[in-house]
């Protein structure tokens, strides 16, 4: 299964947990984000990786990572949901971090739906180069692109900052200035960006928030994004306690290289880090 450089374990007690998600009946163009899991887990190996992160931070030694599995999507999407739901709560339970690999970025709705029931504030940071705040999308209100319109509606999160963005439509923008998203789109991204969060912080990490020359294997490339180095040094940065991540939307079918699935692990390692290096996981706003 994962590997991540030798961090993962097994262990029934943890701090850090890895579920898959392979979902991606609400992707609104091409198929393929449903094999994100398994290609990221395979990028993961120790045999090309360590477990240490740039921030010092030892995966193995410094704390407890385990890798859950996947979650059942061969139901309806309402079952799958659910699933997802359920995983996430088990984790949450235990007083640990989640870390889910997706799949397609509805799955990013139930998993909120979960952090919401344990954390009673709760901040997100959606890097993306979509807002995916359509009302719906071709009649589909759960569909990829609309998570986030669900999230602020249903009142999951208090706030919603957006990096990366650069293929906002007026409507979005609109539902954005509705719901009080903060949106950073790419015209208007300079480096040394540093963004604080007063309660605890989810990250929702879609990999077409980089730009394809760094990430070619999603669905929707679009060009004039985010360096794999602005990312890291953006998440670096964060005055926040991070207490969960997704990392969605990755296509292998685009992919022949790796080099998405690549950037999928060293976002991974890299948040992991700062959540065992900054956040007090155990304790609950």
């Amino acid at each position: 299964m994962t590997d991540f450089g030798g961090a993962i374990k097994q262990s029934p007690s943890y701090k850090l947990a890895i579920i898959g998600v392979p979902f991606d009946e609400k992707s609104s163009y091409l198929r393929g984000a449903a094999g994100g899991p398994a290609a990221i887990r395979a990028s993961s190996t120790g045999k090309a990786r360590n477990p240490e992160t740039e921030l010092g931070v030892d995966l193995e030694h410094d704390t407890v990572m385990v890798d859950l599995g996947d979650v059942d999507t061969s139901g309806d999407v309402d079952r799958t949901f659910h699933g997802i739901e359920t995983a996430v709560a088990a984790i949450l339970k235990k007083k640990a971090g989640p870390i889910i690999l997706g799949g397609d970025h509805s799955i990013t709705y139930p998993i909120m739906k979960a952090m919401a029931k344990a954390y009673r504030r709760l901040d997100i940071l959606h890097f993306d180069a979509h807002p995916d705040l359509y009302e719906d999308l071709y009649g589909d209100r759960l569909s990829h692109a609309c998570p986030f319109a669900r999230i602020m509606e249903d009142g999951l999160a208090e706030s919603l900052v957006q990096i990366g963005v650069r293929a906002a439509t007026a409507n979005q923008r609109a539902n954005a200035r509705r719901l009080g998203v903060r949106m950073v789109e790419m015209k208007d991204f300079r480096d040394g960006l540093t963004l604080s969060f007063k309660n605890p912080l989810y990250i929702s990490f879609d990999l077409d928030s980089l730009d394809p020359a760094f990430a070619p294997g999603v669905s929707h490339q679009e060009a004039g994004g985010l360096t794999t180095r602005q990312a890291i040094d953006l998440i670096h940065r964060l005055k926040a306690r991070i207490v969960g991540l997704d990392v969605v939307e990755l296509n292998p079918l685009r992919d022949p290289s790796g080099i998405t699935a690549s950037a999928a692990v060293k976002i991974i390692k890299e948040v992991a880090g700062v959540m065992i290096n900054k956040a007090c996981l155990s304790k609950r706003a």
